[in-house]
């Protein structure tokens, strides 16, 4: 199956196939699945399909193994992907975050969490079930400075979804990066391409990035981990398309 091949040609059916044939079994190769086809389907194709590829050259993979839940206190949760793939290690937060939500809010440190993929898939989740979220993952360093050198820092995205009054949630979904990780692994961006984004003012993007990177750190210490933010819809949800008509808004 080609990298290049789109949403519109490979069926759902294809995709898991080809998940549970690197072992993953049914549920979690729909839910890898469904992130992908989702990625495709809103034009982020370096987080489609051209990612089952990827994990077919990925060593170590564990198709097997288990995130946990390690520590839960009032507001508080700890996770432990275990070798599981970040992808589900967010998919097992998110379906318990939906079970028992925040009263009013609740923190989740994810560690071992790698890779994470479309962010913005994640809290719209969430905001689905009427949650304010917020959400930011690290990965191998692939960031230099805007001076140059090697690379220092992650792409670190950070994704943010608000639920709205119409039912389709806000989500501003945003890497520091120029080019995606993922654009790079598809031959669209040149690996030299993959530096801080905002040409003249790219300091900014590497500020946010080595903030965001040093946030998880200091939470998850050694590895790749995500840090997670989600609220109760106190006030319900907002009117911002009724605000601003015929305006495309971030998460359509």
């Amino acid at each position: 199956m080609s990298a290049e091949r789109r949403s519109s040609e490979i069926t759902p059916d294809e995709a898991r196939a080809r998940l549970a044939a690197l072992g993953f079994g049914s549920a979690d190769a729909a839910a890898l699945a469904d992130h992908f086809l989702d990625a495709e389907r809103r034009g982020k194709l370096g987080h489609g399909v051209s990612r089952i590829e990827w994990l077919e050259t990925l060593p170590g993979l564990q198709p097997d193994a288990r995130p946990l839940k390690t520590t839960s206190r009032p507001g508080y949760d700890e996770w432990d992907g275990g070798g599981a793939l970040g992808y589900l290690t967010l998919a097992a937060i998110c379906d318990d975050l939906a079970a028992t939500p925040p009263d009013p809010a609740r923190i989740v440190v994810a560690r071992n969490c790698f890779p994470t993929g479309m962010l913005g898939y994640w809290v719209r989740r969430l905001a689905e079930h009427r949650l304010v979220a917020v959400l930011t993952a690290t990965s191998p360093p692939r960031l230099p400075h805007p001076a140059g050198g090697p690379p220092l820092v992650g792409t670190n995205p950070l994704a943010i979804a608000i639920p709205t009054a119409d039912g389709s949630p806000v989500v501003c979904d945003v890497s520091m990066g120029k080019v995606t990780y993922g654009d790079v692994l598809r031959g669209e961006a040149a690996p030299e391409e993959l530096v801080p984004f905002g040409g003249e003012q790219a300091h900014k993007a590497f500020a946010l990035a080595l903030g965001l990177q040093l946030l998880v750190d200091s939470q998850v210490g050694e590895g790749y981990g995500a840090v997670l933010l989600a609220l109760t819809d106190e006030l319900g949800p907002v009117d911002v398309r009724e605000r601003f008509p015929g305006v495309r808004l971030p998460g359509r």
